[in-house]
């Protein structure tokens, strides 16, 4: 017994748990650039691996223990783990996992297929694999729009009107051979493009300052052959906002964007009920919402309490008090 352990090597006494000179000598293999050391500190770190197995392996034990056992005292288990180290240590320098063995080729970037550490990445090395997704997405993005000559433009929001009632004044006109069309009262239009405008102070513009026209938050997909503008957008996931970006469609008046509503709402099947029930503001926009035309859950409420607030009353007033008549308004 003796014998063998003269002839160990300082390296090899360190995996001792108990002798911490031999950690001592570990420490200056290392600094020494002794090949050597980063196999033994491998095993040491499997050992570590081992022991926390085989103490959770005995706190499990532990508790259906008996209590009054005499094997069960606190100097058994101080005993018990310093022997538990001990067989870490033995397993880890036999390669009984071969942890060890990955952390050496790891580490010292040796052997064929293992990355070095140096060049681990904290996303998991998945940036690879992210960069194909993107490159895949943009080519297949590119083959649906690059025989088109569809201009993107980059975009902010800012204010197209004074106020509510020039938001008002400025639309009626529009709102009114739209609202025909679609047999709906023309407030209820301006209504729903106060909300998505939030009354014309957050209009999309390109970075050049041109209006988008966009008064209802129609989105740009395949089908739309006009211009787009990229811009922050407000979406609902389960009850929960969250800020993406999303192409809009652009167009050359306020009228165009009105026509392209009524066009928008007529055509798409989804929509058909919510058309139906057009004659009543109320069941419009709670079908329109049930078919997922916005995925803010009190959009229908929104938009009718716009349309049954005081800024529609007011401008109702005004007209009563210079024309003597509303004419169409409701």
């Amino acid at each position: 017994m003796e014998q063998s352990i003269i002839t160990k090597s300082p390296l090899e006494l360190s995996r001792n748990a108990n002798d911490i000179k031999g950690l001592d000598a570990l420490r200056r293999a290392a600094q020494s650039g002794d090949s050597k050391a980063l196999d033994e500190a491998a095993k040491q770190f499997e050992a570590i691996f081992v022991q926390m197995m085989l103490k959770s392996m005995r706190k499990a034990q532990d508790v259906m223990a008996d209590k009054d056992s005499p094997f069960n005292s606190e100097q058994v288990k101080f005993y018990r783990d310093m022997h538990d180290t001990q067989i870490a240590s033995d397993l880890a320098s036999n390669g009984s996992i071969g942890l060890a063995d990955i952390i050496v080729r790891q580490l010292g970037k040796t052997g064929d297929g293992y990355m070095p550490a140096g060049a681990l990445r904290n996303d998991g090395n998945l940036s690879s694999i992210n960069r194909n997704t993107i490159a895949s997405t943009q080519k297949a993005q590119n083959a649906v729009l690059g025989n088109q000559p569809i201009k993107t433009f980059q975009s902010f929001k800012t204010a197209a009107f004074d106020d509510a009632q020039s938001f008002i004044e400025q639309l009626y006109p529009a709102a009114q051979q739209a609202a025909q069309q679609l047999g709906i009262d023309p407030k209820a239009l301006l209504a729903q493009a106060a909300i998505e405008t939030g009354w014309g102070q957050h209009m999309i513009h390109n970075t050049s300052g041109q209006n988008s026209h966009n008064l209802f938050g129609i989105k740009a997909d395949r089908r739309w052959q006009g211009d787009r503008a990229i811009v922050d957008t407000i979406e609902f996931e389960q009850g929960v906002a969250a800020t993406k970006k999303a192409p809009f469609r652009m167009y050359d008046s306020f009228a165009d964007s009105m026509q392209d509503y009524v066009g928008f709402v007529k055509q798409n099947p989804r929509y058909e009920e919510a058309v139906k029930q057009s004659q009543s503001p109320q069941d419009y926009f709670s079908e329109l919402q049930k078919a997922g035309y916005a995925t803010d859950p009190e959009y229908a409420n929104k938009v009718l309490s716009v349309f049954e607030g005081e800024q529609f009353k007011r401008y109702s007033t005004q007209q009563l008090g210079t024309s003597g008549a509303v004419g169409d308004m409701k």
